[in-house]
């Protein structure tokens, strides 16, 4: 009886781990996506930035290629730009934060990975 037991527990640690690593990798996939998105934007302000201000760009937006001026595009690349580099500062926080709850947990359950 204890046998199964403790196996069903067991397996239920297993279980919580794989969780930990799932939302890791989840977390981590998105800090990717995010990073390659801030560095596009990044280059595309570096390109726009010794143009003159009424040359003609196009710019996408929700799938739809527009004209624009290079003063109307720049602006709104940059407020962009911001927000992708607070959006990857929480999820690093986040990742952060689960990584530490996940290490926490790992030495209250008293678990050794042997294989990552």
């Amino acid at each position: 009886m204890a046998q199964q037991v403790s196996a069903k527990r067991q397996q239920e640690l297993q279980f919580q781990y794989s969780n930990y690593k799932n939302n890791l990798q989840q977390i981590a996939q998105k800090i990717g996506d995010v990073e390659q998105e801030t560095e596009e934007h990044k280059l595309v302000l570096e390109t726009l930035e010794p143009l003159p201000a009424e040359r003609k760009c196009f710019r996408m937006i929700n799938g739809v290629l527009v004209e624009r001026t290079v003063a109307d595009v720049v602006p709104a690349l940059k407020t962009n730009s911001d927000g992708l580099r607070k959006v990857l500062d929480d999820l690093l926080k986040q990742y952060r934060g689960r990584q530490d709850e996940m290490e926490k947990w790992k030495k209250k359950n008293n678990i050794q990975v042997v294989q990552q």
